[in-house]
């Protein structure tokens, strides 16, 4: 039985992971088939390492307040900053959102969820942005890229934002465990993100639960299913 409890569906638990020993914390069920999906890339001469893994609702939230003040970059899809201080209202949040999950409705609260990069493919000092084109055709990360679409299902992980579908930008590096991860997001809804928010206010808190429907539907449902 998978525990899909209120806290680990909103990031206000740690009780279903585990931390590893370069310090990244994931869900206890999903370290035995990542680490199966990094052998068999190894083979290949791919080396698939963490760049995030669980990030919990605090932390989400130090992102959101970050970027909605201006604090951090916020990019548009053509990789271009925006000034985040020229909006108002829902396009605002909508600039965030392109690219940085609502605290409370992030995919890496549940542990099931990881961004990697190819560290084979760059020098050891190299610090991924995770953009899109590192994982373009010119990129480093395009092999990486190729061999996830390839063979990330026979070991349970799918790419939840494979392309753009309105909601969340594509994003190449992001995989996540779809056992665990379709149970959770089957028990999530925005009546639960709602709660969750009200208890624990964020950024442009006001603005948000105005429009926190939508969001949940553009944002956090809409995904890329399975692979083409």
């Amino acid at each position: 039985m998978i525990d899909c409890s209120d806290d680990i569906l909103t990031g206000l638990s740690e009780q279903h992971l585990l931390k590893r020993p370069d310090g990244f914390m994931l869900h206890k069920d999903i370290a035995q088939p990542f680490t199966a999906l990094c052998i068999a890339a190894k083979t290949e001469g791919i080396e698939i390492t963490l760049v995030s893994a669980f990030r919990s609702y605090q932390r989400q939230a130090a992102i959101w307040q970050a970027k909605l003040a201006g604090k951090r970059p916020v990019y548009a899809q053509d990789g271009q900053a925006i000034d985040i201080n020229s909006l108002t209202g829902k396009a605002k949040l909508d600039a965030v959102l392109l690219y940085s999950a609502l605290p409370g409705a992030s995919r890496h609260h549940w542990g099931t969820d990881l961004d990697v990069y190819d560290a084979a493919a760059v020098p050891p000092d190299y610090k991924p942005q995770l953009e899109p084109a590192e994982y373009g055709e010119d990129g480093p990360f395009y092999r990486l890229q190729q061999w996830l679409s390839a063979y990330a299902a026979d070991f349970g992980f799918f790419l939840p934002y494979r392309e753009f579908q309105g909601g969340v930008a594509a994003e190449p590096w992001h995989i996540s465990y779809q056992p665990l991860a379709s149970a959770y997001l089957a028990n999530f809804n925005s009546t639960l993100l709602r709660q969750c928010l009200t208890q624990h206010p964020v950024a442009e808190q006001q603005l948000v639960l105005t429009h926190l429907d939508a969001i949940f539907q553009r944002y956090v449902a809409n995904i890329c299913l399975a692979a083409p």
